[in-house]
């Protein structure tokens, strides 16, 4: 028979001085539910009870897998959010994870020009942008949405690839876009251009390159396939980051 340990007193003291947990009313499909403040819109739902099997992906990072709507009580505006990244309000409403369908054209890069004619073959509605910068608005990377597209349409490749670099392709543009751009399709079209046929020759990659080639870190890679996820979270966490 497995005995579970005794609190001492001071345990128990110490338990009782911790503040209440502080809960706010949620709305999911419908249904009201307490959830403890804090909690991303995810860990909201699981802890209401909901399991999550699509419309997630990294949990706590920045996929774009999560794109999610909301309300707000007494608020008729409709929200958009990543659900890992975002809290839970008081009075907030929720629905299931949606997902942002669009169709992908299939293309071969070494037969495109890095010019707005690439782009326009495969995406017309590009010319339609009205320029209502609903796009940027709700961008959860705060990325210059409708200034990408702008500069697509002038032809300047180079500006729109850097412009939505940080692109992890949520949907949540698209979902509000009036002229139904598919916004990062395009992105990803622009950034293969620009990557194949503008920037320069990294001479960095290069090197690099040539030392992966040469098995260089063979040694190294190997202990670390074998270290197992303790030493690799220590590893991360001494890391040395980039400036």
């Amino acid at each position: 028979m497995k005995v579970m340990n005794k609190m001492t007193v001071a345990e128990v003291v110490e338990e009782e001085k911790k503040p209440p947990i502080k809960m706010v009313r949620i709305y999911i499909m419908g249904r009201e539910y307490l959830v403890p403040e804090g909690l991303t819109i995810l860990k909201a739902m699981e802890y209401a009870g909901y399991r999550l099997v699509r419309g997630v992906g990294c949990r706590a990072g920045f996929c774009g897998a999560c794109a999610t709507v909301y309300r707000l009580k007494d608020d008729y505006r409709l929200y958009t959010a990543l659900a890992c990244q975002t809290t839970v309000q008081d009075g907030m409403y929720l629905v299931q994870l949606p997902f942002v369908p669009a169709k992908k054209p299939r293309y071969d890069i070494e037969k495109l020009k890095p010019d707005l004619s690439a782009i326009l073959k495969f995406f017309p509605e590009v010319t339609r942008c009205v320029q209502c910068n609903t796009c940027t608005k709700v961008c959860p990377q705060e990325i210059q949405v409708m200034d990408a597209i702008q500069a697509i349409l002038r032809g300047d490749i180079e500006t729109a690839a850097h412009l939505t670099f940080d692109c992890v392709a949520c949907g949540i543009c698209s979902m509000r876009c009036p002229a139904e751009i598919v916004h990062y399709h395009v992105f990803q079209l622009v950034r293969r251009l620009y990557g194949k046929y503008i920037a320069k020759p990294s001479k960095h990659l290069r090197e690099r390159l040539k030392e992966i080639q040469e098995e260089k870190f063979k040694e190294e890679l190997d202990r670390l396939v074998v270290a197992g996820p303790t030493e690799w979270k220590k590893l991360y966490a001494a890391r040395e980051i980039e400036p």
